[in-house]
């Protein structure tokens, strides 16, 4: 027995040793020639390119002829193959020079992401831009399965996006100017205020457009502040009620060293308003010749709620690639309106997401809140999330949220939004924040 025992275990190191050859290790051939890195400033760049360990630097003036011959260099040297760039943002003079040469593959990262990258290896703080370009070709190495590289829309939706952008930073300008002058006319002048909510904005407009003080309103003939309110108060007992709310005001200060300095800064801003407002909608025309010839602007004008300013923004934000996002959480988490899960040990907290593309979360958010106005299952929502104690904002996040799915899939399917199907599909699933129906 003891014997036998030995013969088995000694067949069964034999066998042990006798194991099955492993397979040859199979590696996907890297796509890229060579990985560069590039950190842009205004006047010159530093450009770094790996070839194995070894690092060739380069600095590059931000003239077209030299981005041209570098461009044009890589290509020769590589015989055309495709060149991995990285470089932080998206939205740079280089950025857009860059996007004519086919043999270079961008890859836009946030500034953040680098920031975090460097400090890795850099506990110290130190930098430099020659040790970012470096980082930043490393970088691109060792992730570039993992990143996403930029890939133009086509041209129409590109000069859609960047009118629409345009167009919401004139609105901006607009907006802030607006804000200063009431600060100024509450520092002397509340009359015009007082004048703008009891009458109209536009009314308080013209008459500041002739007078700029107190004083000047009060001296001026009646029938010339008539004339000039008249083309906003079509009636003539508001005209006449105008000019007697006018007279009876009592000025909040006559201190010429508080009213004139003021006074003289209010005519500047008011001098920007008509070449905003004519700005504003030279690029409404054209935003809305651009929509109307886009063969999507059907899928987003169905949208209830979207509206001529609207709509295209929302075309813009998913654009035409729709390998651009696999799944709506793709649209939902790059837009911001997902939230972000911070969890440690027992902790957890739950709060919205600031790394993202401030325009395009601006942008669905808005149409949230547009949309509850007009659809009956939205406004129901919405009303459902603030009698569980959710504030006006967080209600409008979450109804965007919802929102994203249905716009998402009918840009997948190429197919316009049917509320009445949609809402058929909520009655169908009974879900608890639409009304019942009425019954005849």
């Amino acid at each position: 027995m003891p014997r036998q025992c030995s013969q088995k275990t000694s067949s069964k190191r034999n066998a042990a040793k006798k194991k099955t050859p492993p397979l040859p290790a199979t590696t996907t051939p890297c796509p890229y020639a060579a990985f560069v890195g590039l950190d842009w400033a205004d006047r010159e760049h530093e450009v770094a390119r790996l070839d194995g360990e070894t690092v060739y630097r380069h600095t590059l003036p931000q003239t077209p002829e030299d981005i041209e011959a570098w461009a044009g260099t890589l290509r020769d040297q590589f015989g055309g193959r495709p060149v991995a760039l990285c470089i932080e943002q998206s939205q740079n003079g280089l950025m857009c020079a860059l996007q004519k040469y086919p043999h270079l593959v961008l890859f836009p990262i946030n500034p953040a992401q680098a920031d975090a990258y460097r400090k890795a290896f850099a506990h110290s703080g130190a930098k430099s831009d020659i040790a970012d370009a470096e980082l930043l070709a490393r970088y691109v190495r060792e992730h570039h399965s993992r990143l996403r590289a930029w890939r133009p829309d086509t041209a129409e939706t590109r000069q859609l996006a960047r009118t629409v952008e345009l167009r919401r930073d004139l609105v901006e300008e607009r907006k802030q100017t607006m804000q200063r002058i009431t600060a100024l006319l509450k520092l002397y002048f509340p009359l015009a205020l007082v004048i703008a909510d009891e009458f109209s904005e536009k009314v308080m407009l013209a008459l500041l457009a002739r007078w700029a003080t107190h004083d000047e309103w009060k001296r001026a003939n009646p029938r010339t502040l008539k004339q000039i309110v008249s083309p906003f108060l079509k009636d003539e007992e508001r005209c006449h009620e105008l000019v007697q709310r006018i007279r009876a005001a009592t000025p909040l200060t006559t201190d010429p060293a508080v009213i004139k300095p003021n006074a003289l800064y209010l005519q500047t801003q008011l001098a920007k308003l008509p070449g905003l407002n004519q700005a504003i909608a030279e690029f409404e025309q054209q935003i809305a010749q651009l929509f109307n010839n886009h063969p999507d602007a059907p899928i987003f004008r169905s949208l209830y709620g979207a509206g001529e300013a609207l709509a295209p923004r929302l075309l813009v934000a998913l654009g035409t690639d729709r390998d651009r996002f696999q799944t709506a959480d793709d649209l939902q988490s790059y837009s911001g309106i997902a939230p972000v899960t911070v969890q440690s040990g027992k902790s957890r907290d739950v709060r919205s997401r600031f790394a993202c593309n401030k325009f395009l979360r601006q942008s669905f958010h808005e149409f949230a809140d547009h949309a509850r106005k007009h659809c009956d299952w939205a406004k129901a929502f919405y009303q459902h999330k603030r009698a569980h104690g959710q504030h006006h904002h967080a209600a409008v996040r979450a109804l965007a949220f919802k929102w994203i799915r249905i716009i998402f899939r009918c840009w997948k399917n190429h197919s316009t939004y049917d509320d009445a199907q949609y809402t058929a599909q909520l009655r169908r699933k009974n879900v608890n924040y639409l009304p019942p129906l009425q019954t005849a």
